[in-house]
């Protein structure tokens, strides 16, 4: 989550270069919730351009652009684009911590 946005708010605030950085996470179906995720927390947000962006518990959702390997959360707590950014745990609480190092590579069909 990006704390310039508004928790609950009908809009993003990141646009342009933010969203080179920081993609936000659209679909085009309603979200699905997977395994620990609520979701009642779930929901979306129309942006400028239409498509819809995923909500958590009201926050919109980013990925970021130099996360590219499952685990990597390379952003968090980065202050970055006017503002700090988050992950939100399945509770819907902000996490604050300190963020992973770049997780290592996973070959195919590996556990």
């Amino acid at each position: 989550m990006f704390e310039q946005d508004e928790q609950g708010g009908e809009y993003s605030t990141c646009y342009e270069t933010c969203a080179i950085a920081w993609p936000p996470y659209t679909t085009e179906e309603p979200p699905a919730a997977g395994e620990h995720v609520d979701a009642e927390r779930l929901g979306t947000i129309e942006r400028d351009d239409g498509t819809r962006q995923v909500t958590y518990d009201g926050w919109p959702l980013y990925f970021f652009a130099r996360d590219v390997y499952p685990g990597d959360a390379l952003g968090q707590g980065m202050d970055h684009m006017g503002g700090p950014w988050y992950l939100i745990a399945p509770d819907g609480e902000i996490i604050e911590d300190e963020g992973p190092e770049q997780a290592e590579p996973v070959e195919p069909g590996s556990p």
